[in-house]
């Protein structure tokens, strides 16, 4: 978290509405470990990682979604899901991932 904090200062001073990705739990080979954030701005910025790359983009949308409604949502993606190959997660593992708007 300590790595986005000051991304999230500036953004808040600027007024942009900002979601939150965090790692929640990870299963077998996983990109990134619990604990791992990615924030997200209204204007599109992005700070941090929950995965080195491979599901970014299906997190930042769900981030998109989080600030447009206010609605906090669970992510999962592992190698069974289609969803999983769909965004790149072919490392062998799986990974929950919690999306939150920050208030």
């Amino acid at each position: 978290m300590r790595d986005v904090l000051p991304t999230i200062e500036e953004w808040r001073a600027r007024g942009d509405a900002i979601a939150i990705a965090t790692v929640v739990r990870t299963l077998g080979s996983a990109p990134r470990g619990v604990g791992a954030k990615m924030v997200v701005s209204s204007r599109g910025a992005m700070a941090g990682s929950v995965s080195g790359g491979c599901i970014e983009g299906a997190v930042f949308e769900a981030c998109q979604q989080a600030i447009a409604t206010g609605e906090s949502r669970l992510l999962h993606f592992g190698v069974a899901d289609d969803e999983a190959w769909d965004v790149g997660l072919a490392c062998g593992g799986m990974i929950d991932v919690f999306v939150e708007p920050l208030r």
